[in-house]
């Protein structure tokens, strides 16, 4: 008798339970050695975002705490009202993210890769268990996200690597308020802070660009609505922050154009044209699009230099970027100013009951 033939046979003779426990443990030995690099990227991810969470500081505490400068402690409190106001004003899911704040030192912390197919406007997605398939992928690790981009050229890829303000784990985690994000107007803080807890709000699976362009609407829509109702509508603050979000708007209408020249181009590509002249004709359209920048009526003029500066590490990737987060924001804005404007908060209930029945 084999050694597999005894193995049965023992298996025979127990009891259900144990049956059944054998079966499920089966299970899972086949699901990790089949999802083993799904598995271990998980594991870390989830290490890192714990040791991020472990590490951070109740904003309560440093509000109560007379060592830390009053600099930080308005700008916590800012953070406090916006969260706030996105539960009262907006009617954003309450929860206990950007209750504590991360020390970052100054460092990005977490590195996130795009990439989009070399002669084809459109976005490569990572799968993932339970959130679904999204157009970025993150790691706390800087070599490990320059390992992946990495391995994402080499199958024929554009990438880019950026690094982000703050994310959203859906409730998953406690997530804070970095210590970068405090550096910015806080109109662009409220934005982000909307954004995310809109993420932790309403979240589609597989769904990453409803789910980036509703956010990036109500955050844009809900920053205005609190700077109006902290500041008012005459204020420097409201004013700095339309002031940007005006240039922002042309530089978006800017690349989404230009990301609709390049799939032209790359759809009137024959058979007869080679890599060579492929990479040419793409370089050529891409330096133009970028040029042409400093044609636009920007508030802040470096931004025409600041494109021309980064210029060769411009690729399909980034504007697939401007795709997944903007492309179709319009959509929500020409629902919401038809039926809605200016009630935010009843958007918000009409897209929950809509979504998330």
């Amino acid at each position: 008798m084999t050694i597999l033939s005894k193995i049965f046979n023992i298996f025979l003779i127990m009891s259900q339970p144990r049956k059944t426990l054998i079966i499920i443990l089966l299970f899972f030995i086949v699901l990790v050695a089949i999802n083993c690099k799904i598995v271990f990227y998980g594991i870390e991810q989830g290490i890192g975002q714990l040791k991020i969470v472990n590490n951070s500081i109740p904003i309560d505490d440093i509000l109560n705490d007379s060592t830390y400068p009053d600099s930080l402690k308005l700008k916590l409190l800012l953070v406090k009202e916006i969260k706030q106001f996105a539960i009262d004003s907006l009617g954003l899911k309450q929860s206990k993210n950007f209750n504590s704040i991360y020390d970052q030192k100054g460092q990005p912390i977490v590195w996130i890769i795009y990439a989009a197919p070399k002669f084809e406007m459109s976005v490569y997605e990572w799968h993932y268990p339970i959130i679904g398939d999204l157009p970025y992928t993150g790691y706390f690790d800087k070599e490990k996200a320059l390992k992946e981009a990495e391995k994402m050229k080499n199958n024929g890829f554009d990438t880019r690597i950026g690094t982000v303000a703050a994310w959203s784990t859906l409730g998953y985690f406690k997530d804070p308020i970095l210590s970068n994000a405090l550096f910015q107007i806080d109109g662009d803080v409220a934005e982000l802070v909307i954004h995310e807890l809109t993420h932790a709000t309403i979240f589609l699976k597989n769904k990453a660009k409803f789910n980036e362009n509703l956010a990036t609407f109500i955050g844009v829509e809900g920053a205005k609505l609190f700077l109006i109702s902290k500041y008012g509508i005459d204020s420097k603050e409201y004013a700095e922050y339309i002031g940007s979000m005006k240039d922002s708007e042309q530089i978006t209408s800017h690349i989404l154009r230009g990301s609709k020249q390049l799939d032209s181009l790359y759809n009137s590509f024959t058979d007869n044209l080679n890599l060579e002249n492929k990479e040419e004709l793409k370089s050529e359209q891409i330096h133009k699009i970028i040029n042409n920048i400093d044609t636009l009526s920007l508030f802040d003029t470096t931004i025409p230099q600041n494109f021309k500066n980064k210029i060769d590490k411009i690729n399909n990737a980034y504007f697939a970027g401007f795709i997944t987060y903007y492309d179709s924001k319009n959509e929500f804005e020409d629902e919401y100013f038809k039926s809605y404007y200016p009630d935010l908060n009843l958007y918000i209930k009409y897209l929950l009951k809509k979504y998330q029945n």
